[in-house]
């Protein structure tokens, strides 16, 4: 029976417009998705837009639009940031779609039934920007001397009828259930925080509203709109079809995988799964708060004029080596600092000079010596079948680290091997046994293009258009021979023809910078 995985980012707010963050998450996302699909298994992959709420209704009058008008337009923005940057997500989800408030009101029914929702007033804090509710002890004197959210966001007091959810009732719970589950949260440090906060006490949760209208409306209830994270939330049901269990819903859910914001963690570990249970659902199986981006030391505002756009990126860097660059630079879980001497610093050295670097000298090498056609090997010696079994390995780690997201642990374990085969070109040269021994050197060379055969087949996941290069000079058809099935199946045929070599990852050369440096006579180029 095949493997199922369902992967979600969270659907992202159409105030804005979509900047490095929305790109982070959705990358990270991506990148697990296509391992995941080429490991065999049968993948979901959502994202999305979250287009209610009363911040949208106020952006929308302040550009003098109909809500509806505002949110098709900013939507498209997110819709064509995941078409350019290559993501590739299996459907996109629109909170203000027919299918959609079918299943908010579907599940408020379900939580009803049982019990858990009741009609009162609220009285307290309320933060528009944020579209949250915070308690008095949770908020924070501004410069001005007026109380704000622990996000600096302005509140308001409101004083209106509400229907409520008995979260109070779901702290022992929750407690038992992060027990019995230590993974449902990851990284560590945000399963502490979440902990840590229920362990405080939790109060029944204001889930309606009624001073405005842009939302879905609570059944049965004229007047009444529902709080925005119950309708946002359910967006991971109404993909997969809830509450119509003859479509994907009982076959995906739980979902694998849903990734956040470190900012989201509480609405989807806390308020989540207590509303599921309520509905007699299960849980997600895991809940991943990643961290934030800095901008070369500052904290990314748009007062300071440097939000990062990922297109602008993208278009001077290229995609594939920002993509590499987002996902290697910083540990996974943790806050991260873009700086462009550090993506030059690793487009340079550890694609041109390292992995480039490796296929242009093998290909180069088996192009002029061996006829441009995959060699034949000799008997190997045990430092070949140990270079081999490094890359015969890298599958099982690279696995085990994206089950558990670490994926700069993964390309970090795709690149030791990298450095492996270099060292190994290094020592073998084959640029001298052409000379002295041209049956060593044409097995030296079978080795090193069965390397970069499995390193380009594992690559696909993390830099999908550089792989296909690699894998087309090294003559793999498009389809089943670059699935990881086939990285067992059996190595490169002798004989095969090659196309001529070509570069794969061109250095980053400032305008104005020094010509690179030339190769040292007598071996291939090094730049890739």
């Amino acid at each position: 029976m095949t493997q199922r995985y369902y992967l979600t980012t969270p659907i992202y707010y159409v105030n804005d417009v979509p900047h490095i963050g929305h790109a982070y998450t959705t990358l990270a996302c991506d990148v697990i998705a296509r391992f995941m699909r080429l490991d065999g298994r049968e993948v979901k992959f959502l994202t999305g837009t979250d287009e209610h709420g009363q911040k949208v209704e106020k952006s929308a009058a302040a550009a003098g639009m109909a809500p509806k008008e505002f949110v098709d337009r900013v939507s498209q923005n997110f819709r064509d940031l995941a078409a350019q940057m290559g993501y590739s997500n299996d459907d996109f989800i629109r909170t203000t779609e027919a299918r959609h408030i079918r299943a908010c009101q579907a599940l408020w029914r379900a939580i009803a039934a049982n019990g858990d929702i009741y009609l009162g007033h609220y009285e307290g804090w309320y933060s528009v920007r944020d579209e949250a509710f915070w308690a008095e002890d949770e908020l924070v004197a501004g410069a001005d001397g007026k109380k704000r959210a622990p996000t600096g966001a302005d509140v308001e007091w409101v004083r209106e009828p509400s229907y409520f959810f008995r979260l109070s009732a779901w702290q022992d719970r929750l407690l038992k259930f992060y027990d019995t589950h230590p993974d449902f949260i990851l990284p560590e440090s945000r399963r502490n925080e979440v902990v840590s906060f229920v362990k405080g006490g939790l109060h029944d949760l204001s889930i309606s509203r009624t001073t405005f209208s842009w939302g879905v409306p609570v059944p049965d209830a004229p007047g009444h709109i529902m709080y925005v994270w119950l309708d946002a939330l359910t967006n991971y049901l109404t993909a997969i079809g809830y509450p119509d269990t003859t479509l994907e819903f009982p076959r995906l859910w739980p979902a694998d995988l849903h990734m956040v914001g470190k900012d989201i963690i509480r609405f989807h570990a806390v308020y989540w799964p207590a509303f599921l249970m309520a509905a007699g659902l299960e849980p997600p199986r895991r809940v991943f708060a990643h961290g934030w981006w800095t901008n070369e030391g500052q904290k990314i505002s748009k007062s300071l004029g440097n939000v990062i756009d990922p297109l602008m990126l993208t278009a001077e860097f290229g995609l594939d080596p920002v993509r590499y660059f987002l996902m290697r630079e910083v540990p996974f879980g943790n806050d991260g600092d873009f700086s462009r001497a550090s993506m030059i610093d690793r487009i340079n050295n550890d694609l041109a000079n390292g992995f480039g670097n490796l296929c242009q000298r093998v290909l180069s090498m088996i192009a002029a010596n061996c006829g441009g056609a995959v060699p034949t090997a000799g008997t190997l010696a045990d430092h070949d079948k140990a270079l081999l079994a490094s890359a015969g390995v890298l599958l099982a780690d690279i696995r085990t680290a994206l089950l558990s997201q670490q994926i700069h642990i993964a390309l970090a374990q795709l690149w030791g091997v990298v450095g492996e085969a270099n060292r190994y070109v290094d020592t073998e040269a084959p640029w001298k046994l052409k000379k002295s021994d041209p049956g060593r050197m044409a097995t030296v060379l079978y080795v090193l293009i069965e390397v970069i055969r499995h390193l380009g087949v594992l690559l696909q996941p993390f830099m999908p258009a550089s792989a296909a290069k690699i894998l087309d000079q090294v003559a793999i058809p498009v389809g089943a021979a670059r699935s990881f099935a086939a990285l067992a199946a059996g190595g490169l045929v002798a004989g095969t023809p090659l196309p001529k070599p070509q570069g794969i990852f061109p250095r980053h050369e400032p305008p104005g910078a020094p010509a690179a440096a030339k190769p040292v006579k007598g071996k291939p180029p090094l730049q890739g």
